[in-house]
């Protein structure tokens, strides 16, 4: 059984995986309140899911970019939980699951965080045969700089993108690009928790010890 954590926005998600399906889900707007709340909805789904601590076999949590405290409680109790139950922990990078459920779309893709003073978090992803390849490095930018970066502006962008942030989309890039529903930009740990056990069955798991979020610095 796996746990997905994702606290990285004002957004919180978490999951439970027995590798076939998913279990239980639940997404919410936190705000500032991961703290109160994370682990009352964790032990709420297990219970509702008949489940024990010592039924968890990996723990996996979304390691930013994000919001500095919020990253820091999803990473202190997924490590908490790997080193008291002594468990497997493998950590994923937010933008990268957010973009996954786009997996079989033939344009690139474009997942997009809120970061504050108008600026966002961003990468570029593309299927590329079976695989799903990051097309540039985690960026923290402003919304002005984002059409230097996406090439012809055929895309999809996903994610948190409030309505300053479509309009400019939208002026942007014309109608060859596609900015997604809310219903499909919302962040979910179900797709944390698929992409982690898939990595976790290829024999990869992350030191308790060692993993950090991603911060990136603003301009």
């Amino acid at each position: 059984m796996l746990l997905a954590i994702d606290t990285s926005t004002k957004f919180a998600s978490i999951a439970l995986f027995d590798g076939e399906k998913i279990l239980a889900e639940e997404s919410w707007l936190s705000r500032e309140s991961h703290t109160l709340q994370l682990m009352p909805k964790f032990v709420n789904m297990m219970e509702t899911q008949g489940l024990k601590p010592s039924d968890l076999k990996v723990v996996s949590v979304a390691l930013g970019p994000g919001s500095f405290t919020g990253l820091r409680i999803g990473m202190a109790v997924a490590k908490g939980l790997a080193f008291s139950l002594k468990i497997d922990l493998v950590g994923i990078p937010t933008l990268d699951f957010l973009a996954y459920p786009f997996f079989y779309q033939p344009l690139p893709v474009w997942s997009i965080l809120e970061a504050g003073r108008g600026r966002i978090y961003t990468a570029g992803y593309k299927r590329v045969g079976k695989k799903w390849k990051r097309l540039t490095d985690y960026m923290a930018l402003a919304w002005e700089d984002l059409p230097s970066k996406v090439a012809d502006g055929k895309a999809i962008f996903c994610g948190e993108i409030d309505q300053y942030g479509r309009e400019f989309i939208g002026k942007a890039f014309g109608g060859k690009a596609i900015v997604a529903d809310p219903a499909f930009s919302m962040r979910r740990a179900g797709f944390l928790a698929q992409m982690a056990y898939e990595l976790w069955l290829s024999s990869h798991k992350d030191d308790p010890a060692t993993l950090s979020p991603i911060y990136l610095k603003g301009m």
